[in-house]
């Protein structure tokens, strides 16, 4: 059964509208699949706005007197453009992706992720809105498409709003002004796309039309399990290129060294002192109720003063971790046995790093640093302006480091995916230049617990270990 008379389809805030249709129309023309709850409020059928193509399809196929007011796609037409030939790897993410013109295409860091996404925005030709985790991609995401495509592409976030038909944006920023720009592009390009299942930036792409959508990452998957959630956000993973597959090819050949280290004495009696007070505390809430868990002590924190109390003692003992003397007396060392050669130190905390960059005199790198200063500190390494840089995580994703082949991790999450994240910072091919990555980690404490957490995948197989 059809409706009644011609529909009206349009966009609103970020959701579908049908207008003048019956609840009988309603069930025979979506039978199979029926997205639409009635809105009484504005007497219209209402769904997400991502239902767009499926919902398209099925009123094309079943229905007549169609009018589609949702849209507004400007016609794009790239005045000049530049791409390098593809390797084979990139052809074949390509093709593998444009067979249904949506999906997760998987390809370790420095195997050319951005390559692929610009070769299919110029193959479509369609507005596009590009997605990426913070400001610095952003940016880096801007000059790469003027570069290859001849595009100035507008840019809404860091305090800017200038959408054109080609537009870069961060994951914040989307879904922040998704009710106003859904309907305004064909293509989605998520960057580092495991940022998007999140609940508030998933938004991004439920409040979107775009029946095109490219997801990369070389780790899409997520310890929450949302990445389960691409299939109906994204599109199904189209591609998956493993790192062994590229290793001393594509990528550089590489060697993962990990150098343990020892608390002096006044860290591990300090560090044993707080590691009894948070222990005392969760035993005696585990005698009071056996289901106690850490989540529940961090919401009691803000109400009792003895969980708040175990929290700042968790937090202090992190700190003795991250900040061990024995780790910067290492990392001396390092520099000197890398003399001449560009080093990333990745720092588990700001402390940490400010504390590396006083007492090595080399920049440090955090999220709040603007945009200049940024530009200014990676040109620097690159020109060899400055011997190393020390961050915490703002270069975990995505920011091109093609100098460095030299890699220090002093901190961090027990996370694979910030593990594999800074491995693939300096896996970028320059020559037949090998590079290490250094994992210097406190013995005998919850740190090396972690590191072997991180190392629990194949990227890190083959770890030497080594004392200095």
């Amino acid at each position: 059964m059809t409706a009644v008379g011609k529909y009206h389809l349009k966009f609103d805030q970020g959701t579908l509208t049908l207008a003048d249709w019956t609840s009988e129309g309603i069930a025979g023309v979506f039978s199979d699949q029926n997205p639409w709850l009635w809105d009484g409020r504005a007497n219209v059928w209402r769904c997400d706005a991502w239902h767009y193509s499926s919902v398209k399809r099925q009123i094309d196929l079943r229905a007549w007197q169609v009018e589609d007011w949702a849209t507004e796609w400007p016609v794009v037409q790239f005045p000049q453009v530049s791409l390098p030939s593809l390797r084979t790897h990139q052809r074949e993410a390509v093709e593998r992706w444009l067979e249904p013109k949506s999906g997760v295409v998987v390809m370790p860091t420095g195997t050319g992720k951005t390559e692929v996404a610009l070769k299919l925005m110029a193959t479509l030709q369609v507005p596009t809105l590009v997605v990426s985790p913070v400001r610095d991609l952003m940016y880096q995401w801007h000059r790469r498409i003027l570069q290859g495509l001849g595009y100035d592409s507008g840019i809404v976030g860091d305090t800017a709003f200038d959408v054109r038909a080609v537009t870069v944006t961060t994951y914040d920023s989307a879904a922040i002004h998704a009710p106003k720009l859904g309907n305004r592009f064909q293509l989605l390009v998520f960057d580092e796309c495991h940022h998007l299942p999140g609940d508030f930036r998933r938004d991004a792409a439920r409040m979107s039309l775009a029946p095109y959508r490219l997801g990369l990452s070389a780790t899409p998957e997520r310890s929450d399990g949302r990445h389960a959630d691409f299939s109906w956000l994204i599109g199904p993973t189209v591609y998956n290129l493993p790192i062994a597959d590229v290793k001393g090819t594509i990528l550089a050949d590489y060697e993962v060294v990990r150098i343990p280290v020892h608390l002096n004495t006044q860290e591990q009696a300090r560090y044993d002192q707080l590691s009894a007070e948070v222990r005392q505390f969760v035993y005696q809430r585990k005698q009071e109720d056996p289901q106690f868990r850490w989540r529940e002590l961090c919401a009691e924190s803000a109400l009792d003063p003895a969980a708040r109390s175990a929290i700042l003692a968790f937090r202090h003992k992190q700190s003795i971790e991250d900040r061990a003397t024995e780790k910067l007396r290492v990392l001396e060392d390092l520099f000197r046995l890398h003399t001449g050669t560009p080093i990333v130190v990745f720092a588990g905390s700001n402390a940490m790093a400010f504390e590396v960059s006083r007492r090595f005199l080399v920049p440090c790198l955090l999220s709040h640093c603007g945009k200049k200063e940024r530009r200014e500190i990676l040109d620097g390494l690159q020109a060899g302006d400055y011997p190393a840089l020390v961050a915490n995580q703002v270069l975990d994703e995505g920011v091109d480091l093609p100098a460095v082949k030299v890699a220090v991790v002093i901190g961090g999450t027990a996370s694979t995916k910030q593990a594999r994240q800074r491995l693939g910072r300096i896996l970028r091919r320059s020559g037949d230049a090998k590079a290490v990555l250094y994992e210097v980690i406190c013995s005998e404490t919850n740190e090396a617990k972690r590191s072997r957490r991180r190392r629990d995948n194949d990227a890190y197989q083959g770890t030497r270990h080594r004392r200095m």
